[in-house]
Parts: C-alpha cells; sequence; structure tokens
C-alpha cells in the first residue's frame, strides 16, 4: 500500500483522539464530499438545530461579514451549488490532491466539550484551459461534542488568508 502524501495525512492520527477526529470531518472527509458532490459523507457532522454561519465576504473588516447561513439549509444548498459547479470543472490535476495541498488545520483548540479549529486555504488548482483555480481564504469552526462525537455547530468562513494587518 502507497503512503499518503504528507498534506493528506492526519497530523493528529495516533497522538490525540480528539483532534484527530476534527481533522477527519473538517479535512478529510469534507475534501471528498466537496470532490464527489455529495452532502450525504459529510451530512452527519452537523449539529443542525445550532447550526449557522457567518460569510466573511473575504474581507478583513467584520462590519462587513453577513450571517450567510442562518440554518443548515441554506449552507447545504450553497455547499451543492459550489461542489456542482466545481463538479463540472476540467482540471489540468487531480483537484483533490491538489485541494489537501492548499489545506493546513494544525491549530484546534478544546475546551471541554467544545473546540474551535482554525482551517486555512493557500494553494491554486490549474485548470485544462489554462487557467486556475486560487484558493486563499481561512475558516473557524465551532464544534461540540455531542452524541459521542465532534459535530460542526457552526463557523466564520470565507475570511481572509491572512486577516489583516496589526496596527
Amino acid at each position: 500500500m502507497q503512503a499518503l502524501p504528507t498534506s493528506q495525512t492526519n497530523p493528529f492520527a495516533g497522538e490525540d483522539e480528539d483532534r484527530a477526529a476534527i481533522w477527519e470531518m473538517l479535512v478529510s472527509r469534507d475534501i471528498d464530499a466537496f470532490v464527489s458532490a455529495d452532502w450525504s459523507k459529510v451530512s452527519s457532522d452537523f449539529d443542525e438545530p445550532a447550526f449557522f454561519g457567518i460569510d466573511g465576504r473575504r474581507e478583513d473588516n467584520p462590519d462587513n461579514w453577513r450571517l450567510g447561513f442562518p440554518d443548515l439549509e441554506t449552507y447545504r444548498n450553497e455547499w451543492l451549488r459550489q461542489a456542482n459547479e466545481f463538479s463540472k470543472t476540467e482540471f489540468a490535476e487531480d483537484a483533490r490532491a491538489a485541494i489537501f495541498e492548499a489545506t493546513r488545520l494544525n491549530d484546534i483548540e478544546i475546551t471541554g466539550a467544545r473546540a474551535i479549529a482554525r482551517k486555512k486555504f493557500d494553494g491554486r488548482i490549474r485548470k485544462a484551459n489554462g487557467g486556475e483555480d486560487r484558493l486563499l481564504w481561512q475558516t473557524l469552526y465551532f464544534c461540540v461534542r455531542k452524541e459521542g462525537r465532534w459535530k460542526i455547530c457552526g463557523f466564520a468562513g470565507y475570511l481572509p488568508n491572512p486577516l489583516g494587518a496589526v496596527s
């Protein structure tokens, strides 16, 4: 069996069960679901009654951020729209591998049954037509341990990466 590239290897595996589970949910499972446009692969990863998402609109100023996803259905519909659009694109490289390469989730803060995970994207996927998809944003995921596993209860996403300069 061939070893996975470093970008596809869970940095917490064998070290920290909780962080490893969060990484699997937010990186591995999320990328696989998105690339295959299959929401069913991630649908159980959400705490549906509590879920909401902030759309940072890639804006540095939080005054411009919006409650873009007031419920899971709204988010699911946008996620599916993006995934379906992505699946119609012809790429000049393995898009799944490129997304893994662009994705970093090394910082997960856990206190009791709550966690904040800081997922950052910085990379490109080359398109067959000579163009590229630029992946450059970050998301703060808010997670809760519920029913014996970690679930996403919200996020602040589509934030600039980096977020802004300190004045």
